[in-house]
């Protein structure tokens, strides 16, 4: 294990990941409680907070830089970031890749709602200046209901012209429904690398499904009562947590089903077991009570464009861990040391649980003003954050990187099945969305993608 890792991915997003500053964010946050740590009880522990993959905005950035470039040459222009108009002024990552773009030569960066944007004689322009490039922080199906109410003919057309990343031609395989494929019949078509960390996954509804097995399933809806300690449901197209339903997490199977079925467009997928993602960190107690070691779950999220990875997101929390649904980040390090994920971890652990309780609270309450003085928000407020950082090695991020590749090969390889009608059987979108879809195909172009890995690097629970 000491240059692999182990785990599965839970879902990818292909149409508008985030997480892409907050990691930055967190990493700045995160090396200034370490040296205050080291000050307080060196656990004698070497660690890299600096490595360019704990920082993925940059690279995030670049690729938009370079975009402009190649449709306006060395003219300067505006990339201009598109969200929601009630997340304009809150969520503080997309005020910050404005600015971030504004420091490239040449370029200015903007934050604005869709309905801002207009045409002026043939140029989708916003404040009367041409657009070059859009990244979009919604989906199409967003984009589809404001269009029904605001008239976003210029978005459309920023879409046609090739302007809008990520383009909406991911959205058809941007579903979770997809991992069905990759665990089917047609398994064989995709990277190995890939297969091996997709969870078994079906379309849930009435009828006959192949088990995680590979034996038939005569009563899937059946099945999934009986074996819902083993299982999720979760929307086909969903966000931040909403509507998923975990087995043993969530107890009622009948509840989940029942959801299920009459929301529609669900998935059921094999759970993967709770402690392989799981970490121990320390917790201060209420009111200075002292300082113990807590079970967290650790989201991990693959950020990555066509040259490769931009780097990561590492989230915590409850399941699911979506900083959407109140979870919190962790910054991330790179272990120097000749020594096992596992020891630096525990070596770590026990360094803080030894400080003082009133020294934990002062670093505390030190980390919260940095938060403070970062705008290191989201919609529901302060992002909560661990206080040690999650550990990786250099060989994990090698291997990290192979992953990425494979992921990134085999969206291709969705998307020409896609064109092939292929995969029409598992897309359950709406035609006037696809119709948006097929205006600005990818065929590997610029893009985000993210991979959110539930993923072990060495130091999950033994007891599981």
């Amino acid at each position: 294990m000491k240059n692999d890792f182990l785990g599965y991915h839970s879902e990818w997003n292909l149409g508008s990941p985030g997480g892409w500053d907050y990691q930055r964010v967190t990493q700045i946050i995160g090396k200034a409680v370490w040296d205050r740590i080291l000050r307080l009880n060196d656990p004698h522990v070497s660690l890299d907070f600096d490595h360019p993959l704990l920082y993925p905005v940059y690279g995030f950035v670049e690729m938009l830089a370079a975009l402009h470039r190649a449709r306006e040459g060395r003219n300067p222009g505006l990339v201009l970031v598109v969200a929601e108009e009630e997340t304009l002024g809150d969520v503080t990552e997309n005020i910050n890749l404005a600015a971030h773009l504004s420091s490239c030569d040449g370029i200015r960066g903007g934050l604005a709602a869709p309905q801002e944007l207009e045409i002026t004689g043939s140029r989708v322009t916003w404040r009367g200046e041409p657009v070059s490039v859009i990244f979009m922080d919604f989906n199409s199906d967003t984009l589809l209901r404001l269009h029904r109410k605001h008239d976003l003919s210029p978005v459309l057309q920023a879409v046609r012209e090739g302007r809008v990343i990520n383009p909406r031609g991911t959205e058809p395989i941007n579903i979770k429904s997809m991992f069905e494929v990759f665990t089917g019949p047609l398994g064989g078509h995709f990277n190995p690398e890939t297969v091996r960390r997709t969870p078994w996954t079906r379309r849930f509804r009435e009828g006959s499904a192949s088990g995680p097995d590979g034996r038939p399933i005569p009563d899937l809806v059946r099945w999934t009562l009986e074996n819902w300690n083993d299982l999720v449901l979760k929307p086909a197209r969903g966000y931040s947590g909403k509507g998923v339903r975990v087995g043993g997490v969530h107890p009622d199977g009948d509840e989940a089903i029942r959801l299920a079925l009459g929301t529609g467009n669900y998935i059921v997928q094999q759970k993967v077991p709770l402690h392989l993602w799981a970490e121990e960190n320390p917790e201060l107690g209420p009111d200075g009570s002292g300082v113990s070691l807590a079970r967290y779950q650790t989201d991990f999220r693959c950020l990555m464009g066509p040259e490769g990875l931009f780097g990561f997101l590492v989230r915590f929390g409850g399941v699911p861990t979506n900083v959407g649904s109140g979870g919190g980040v962790q910054p991330l390090a790179v272990l120097r040391e000749k020594m096992s994920v596992r020891d630096a971890v525990s070596r770590i652990n026990d360094a803080i649980c030894e400080i003082p309780c009133g020294d934990l609270e002062e670093l505390a309450a030190f980390q919260g003003q940095l938060a403070l003085e970062h705008r290191f928000t989201y919609l529901l407020g302060p992002i909560r954050m661990a206080l040690r950082p999650r550990i990786l090695t250099e060989g994990h991020l090698r291997s990290l990187e192979g992953y990425c590749r494979a992921m990134w090969e085999d969206c291709l390889n969705l998307e020409k099945m896609w064109f092939k009608g292929v995969l029409d059987d598992y897309i359950e979108i709406e035609e006037e969305e696809l119709d948006i879809a097929r205006m600005q195909p990818w065929r590997g172009g610029a893009a985000i993608f993210a991979s959110d890995g539930l993923f072990s690097f060495g130091a999950h629970p033994l007891d599981g």
